[in-house]
C-alpha cells in the first residue's frame, strides 16, 4: 500500500452538523470531533450529505471545514465535502475547502440534473483542475439518480492526477471489482455503506466513509483494525455487533435517525433543518432500544 492508500486507509466519519434554534452548535460538533479523534478514526468528513451540506450557508461551510481541522491538528485526515449539481458553484465549493484547510475533498455526482457520462467526465475535470487537493469521486445512484461507470473513473484518473479515489454507495459490492479491473490497483475505494464494510474490504477497497461512526465510532475503527491485522473472526464479530445499529441508521432519511441516536446518547440535538424533519416518535422509540441492546455490548463507548 502506498503512502496516498495508506492515508485513506481506514475509517472516515461523515460528520453531523448539530443545531440548535437553527445555528451551528460549534459546542456540540467539537465534542463530536474530539471523540471521534479519541476513537482513533483515520479521517473526518465534514459538510457532506450526513452533515446537511445543501442546506449550509458558504460561510457556515468554510467555518465548519476550519474547525474540524484545528481540531484534527494533524491526527485524522479531513475530507471536505465539496460536490453540488452547478459546476461553477462545485468549483467555488472545492476552493474555497482548500484555502479553510481541508486535506482532500469529496465530491458528490450532480443531482437532478442528471448528466450523461459525458456530462460526468467534463463535470469532474473541472472541478479536479481547479484544485490541488486529492479528489475522491462520490457514487451514490440512490440519492443522485446517475452512477459513475467503471470506464468513467478510469478516464477521468487520466485525465487528472489528483483524482485518485472513489466513495462507493450504490448498494452493492460487486461494484468494487469493476472499479479495479477498470482503473487498477491504484484506485482507492471506500464503502459508502456502513452494512458492505467488511465485503468492500475483503475484495480491495481500503475504508469507509460510514454514518454509524458518528454514535460508535470505537467497534467501528476496532473492526476495520482487526480486518487490517488478519483478525477476521474479530472482525466479523464487530460486525455483527453493530449490525442492529447500522440498520436502525436508515430507518428514515440520513441523518435523521443518526442524530436522533446521537441525541438519545446525550451528544447532540436531533435538530434538523428543513425539509428534513426529525423522526417519527415510533422510529425514535426503536433506535432507543437498539441503542439500550448495542450499548450493553460496548459499542457507544
Amino acid at each position: 500500500m502506498d503512502n496516498l492508500s495508506q492515508r485513506f486507509a481506514g475509517v472516515f466519519t461523515a460528520l453531523v452538523t448539530p443545531f440548535r434554534n437553527d445555528a451551528v452548535d460549534c459546542e456540540a460538533f467539537d465534542a463530536l470531533v474530539n471523540r471521534q479523534i479519541t476513537a482513533g478514526v483515520a479521517g473526518l468528513v465534514p459538510v457532506g450529505t450526513t452533515g446537511e451540506a445543501p442546506t449550509l450557508s458558504d460561510d457556515e461551510a468554510d467555518q465548519l471545514i476550519a474547525r474540524t481541522v484545528k481540531l484534527a491538528d494533524g491526527r485524522a485526515l479531513v475530507m471536505a465535502g465539496a460536490g453540488g449539481n452547478d459546476t461553477r458553484k462545485t468549483v467555488d465549493k472545492i476552493q474555497r475547502a482548500e484555502k479553510a484547510g481541508a486535506d482532500a475533498v469529496l465530491v458528490v455526482t450532480p443531482y437532478y440534473n442528471r448528466p450523461t457520462q459525458s456530462g460526468l467526465v467534463a463535470h469532474y475535470t473541472a472541478a479536479a483542475q481547479a484544485t490541488s487537493l486529492p479528489v475522491m469521486l462520490y457514487s451514490v445512484p440512490g440519492r443522485c439518480g446517475i452512477e459513475i461507470a467503471p470506464d468513467t473513473c478510469a478516464a477521468l484518473m487520466e485525465r487528472c492526477s489528483n483524482i485518485v479515489a472513489i466513495k462507493e454507495a450504490g448498494g452493492s459490492a460487486t461494484r468494487v471489482t469493476q472499479l479495479r479491473a477498470a482503473c487498477g490497483e491504484k484506485l482507492i475505494i471506500h464503502s459508502g455503506d456502513d452494512a458492505l464494510t467488511l465485503p468492500f474490504l475483503s475484495l480491495g477497497a481500503c475504508g469507509v466513509t460510514s454514518v454509524v461512526a458518528n454514535v460508535a465510532p470505537t467497534p467501528m475503527v476496532a473492526m476495520v483494525a482487526a480486518w487490517q491485522q488478519g483478525e477476521l473472526a474479530q472482525a466479523l464479530a464487530y460486525h455483527e455487533m453493530i449490525a442492529e445499529l447500522v440498520d436502525g441508521m436508515f430507518i428514515e432519511s440520513n441523518p435523521g435517525p443518526v442524530k436522533a441516536a446521537l441525541a438519545l446518547a446525550n451528544l447532540a440535538s436531533p435538530e434538523l433543518r428543513l425539509p428534513l424533519v426529525t423522526v417519527s416518535d415510533a422510529n425514535r422509540q426503536r433506535l432507543a432500544g437498539i441503542l439500550s441492546r448495542v450499548g450493553s455490548a460496548s459499542a457507544l463507548r
